[in-house]
């Protein structure tokens, strides 16, 4: 089978292609911004942000004129201009710093502000349905969501809201002090065999030629540091996974005494990120002697180019002073960009990767489209069809040894397929999480369905929570929850509802499977379908929970997938699971043998973790699938 099958897949190290260039990459978020609820808020606080730093523009021009006065009484030594200076210092300095407060809290939420629409509207696209599951089959840019979501999110806000208020403030310095520096420029004389003149705005070219220099410098050293950033998230990103997936299977890799074993694994993104943090470290370096000596140089360049104009004695000592304040400040707003290009660098990566993410996550629907869908259609009565059934695994297809199967209330079908043969994905596509394939399957009211995954998913918070799921606290009762753990003899957590615990850690698979079929007692589902949801109970408890089927769900409509028959209960049907040659196919770059694996709660640092994509599996069926494809 060609290519066209296969899913789209990272064009860059860090997912697929993202929008050409910063500035388009900027305004995809600014459009998603001004479309939210939080623009207003926004719109509020950057007005009045501009205001005060209008303001600190205004008082800096002041204090700018302040010099002229002070130092020319400093020079002349009087003493009552000079205490006079100093009073309006006090004030000036006094104003200056309540705007600089002001605009520090204003900045300060405005970065709150951002960073809260940012958050929501990642979690929007992310957790729409179906996307979280379908955004592991991305490649590398799925799997870590939540990196992106937290701490790239955060380091995006954090430094657009810096570099902007700063690109702002250098901007309204600059049209100022260019006005100031013009006309002081005319008292800079130079004198040439007894004849004097001078060169109109010759401060202001200085500075523009300073600062050039400096800029284009700094952008030629610095540039690497765009990418540098970039590779440093993504080692990031992987050492962090390599990380928590140790801290995942801890408990395995003890058991094994594999400790040895993983440091070693370890060691390989670890000095992936060292290599890359020194390489970033040298570029930093090398851009360090352009920003540090410029910034050194600034403190005689003013005083030698306006040299001239002093010693000719045109230039007080006051006005001297008062043209290198300007030319600073001039020169200073000009060389925000060199001054601020290791940050740039940074936020250009940050917003590389946060634009990414986002494009990623709508783009997952259109994900193995040339294998076609399977429709999904309202039954229009308590009953399911399956017609013409054909699921897309990545290396075959998967259908029902019957053409047409009808499922009627009250009837007991199980479903049988060897390992490998895609059980988890039959199963995973009669709850619409599995699209790819082909045929019809006619639901009941979904609203009285609840599907059964072999490791069922315990939410944060109290067991009250988890064994109610994915009702609300109050949907039921004390004594209905109690009951219901006691049903499935896991009596001893009655005294335990309202404690807070990782419950998919503090018990065992078996208790998991028992406390499922507790929450299928309070929800009393009139159908129930099971993805091997009793592989892990011993006989007595398997035939304790299939028991709640021959009396509280007597009349529910029960569907069981797994590899043999499950003994104690009565089964009206059995149907298997047969390959269908020449039937749709899911061509992805999960390993084929990778059918029915167990599931992982986190992914594959190497393209789509084949546990999240399809299925929960027993572990076994993943060794035999392997075995079987060779």
């Amino acid at each position: 089978m060609d290519d066209q099958n296969e899913p789209r897949r990272s064009q860059t190290p860090e997912g697929p292609p993202a929008r050409a260039g910063a500035f388009n990459q900027l305004a995809t978020l600014l459009r998603a911004l001004v479309a939210s609820r939080y623009r207003y808020h926004l719109a509020l606080l950057a007005g009045a942000i501009v205001v005060v730093i209008c303001a600190n523009t205004v008082g800096q021009l002041r204090l700018n004129a302040w010099q002229r006065d002070f130092y020319n009484a400093l020079e002349q030594k009087q003493v009552a201009a000079f205490a006079q200076q100093l009073l309006v210092f006090i004030l000036v300095v006094g104003v200056l710093l309540v705007l600089v407060v002001a605009q520090t809290w204003l900045r300060e939420m405005i970065n709150v502000r951002l960073r809260e629409w940012l958050t929501h509207d990642l979690l929007d696209q992310w957790l729409a349905p179906k996307r979280a599951y379908f955004l592991s089959f991305a490649g590398q840019i799925g799997v870590n969501p939540d990196q992106r979501i937290q701490q790239d999110a955060q380091h995006l806000t954090d430094l657009t809201t810096n570099l902007a208020i700063g690109l702002l403030q250098a901007s309204l310095l600059l049209i100022s002090f260019v006005g100031v520096l013009w006309v002081l420029s005319t008292q800079v004389v130079f004198t040439v065999d007894d004849r004097s003149f001078t060169i109109p705005g010759y401060m202001v070219w200085c500075a523009l030629a300073y600062s050039l220099g400096g800029s284009l410098l700094a952008w030629r050293i610095g540039r690497p540091l765009v990418a540098l950033n970039a590779e440093r998230y993504a080692r990031e990103a992987d050492l962090r996974f390599a990380l928590v997936r140790v801290n995942e299977h801890a408990d395995g890799i003890v058991l094994h005494g594999g400790e040895a074993d993983e440091r070693r694994m370890l060691d390989e993104p670890v000095q992936r990120v060292v290599t890359t943090m020194a390489r970033l470290a040298g570029a930093l370096a090398r851009l360090t002697w352009v920003t540090s000596g410029y910034g050194w140089l600034a403190l005689v360049v003013p005083i030698v180019v306006a040299a001239p104009g002093y010693f000719d004695g045109e230039l007080s000592f006051g006005a001297l002073m008062m043209v290198v304040g300007a030319f600073n400040q001039v020169q200073s707003s000009l060389r925000w960009f060199v001054d601020n290009l290791a940050q740039i660098a940074d936020w250009r990566a940050t917003l590389l990767r946060i634009v990414a993410f986002r494009d990623a996550l709508p783009a997952v629907d259109t994900i193995g489209e040339e294998a076609g869908r399977i429709a999904i259609l309202d039954a229009g009565s308590d009953q399911l069809v399956l017609e013409d059934l054909a699921v897309a695994l990545p290396d075959a297809c998967a259908t029902l040894d019957q053409a047409r199967v009808e499922v009627g209330p009250g009837e007991r079908i199980q479903i049988l397929g060897t390992p490998g043969a895609g059980k988890s994905t039959v199963f995973r596509a009669l709850a619409g999480m599995w699209p790819w394939g082909g045929g019809t399957i006619h639901l009941p009211p979904r609203e009285t369905m609840m599907f059964m995954p072999q490791r069922p998913y315990l939410p944060l918070g109290t067991l009250r929570a988890a064994v109610s799921y994915p009702a609300g606290l109050g949907r039921f009762d004390d004594a209905a929850a109690r009951a219901a753990l006691e049903r499935v003899d896991l009596g001893r957590l009655t005294a335990l509802l309202d404690r807070t615990e990782r419950w998919d850690r503090q018990l065992s698979l078996d208790e998991q499977q028992r406390l499922a079929f507790a929450r299928l007692l309070l929800h009393a589902p009139r159908w129930v379908v099971l993805d091997d949801a009793i592989g892990a109970l011993d006989e007595g408890h398997r035939r304790l929970v299939l028991s709640i089927f021959e009396r509280e769900l007597a009349a529910a409509t029960v569907i069981h997938f797994g590899r043999d028959s499950a003994r104690g209960c009565s089964w009206d049907r059995t149907l298997h699971i047969v390959e269908r040659p020449g039937g749709p196919c899911l061509r992805t770059h999960v390993p084929p043998a990778a059918r029915d694996v167990a599931a992982s709660p986190t992914g594959s640092g190497q393209g789509a973790p084949a546990d999240r994509l399809l299925g929960d599996s027993a572990p076994e069926d993943q060794r035999l699938a392997t075995s079987r494809k060779g």
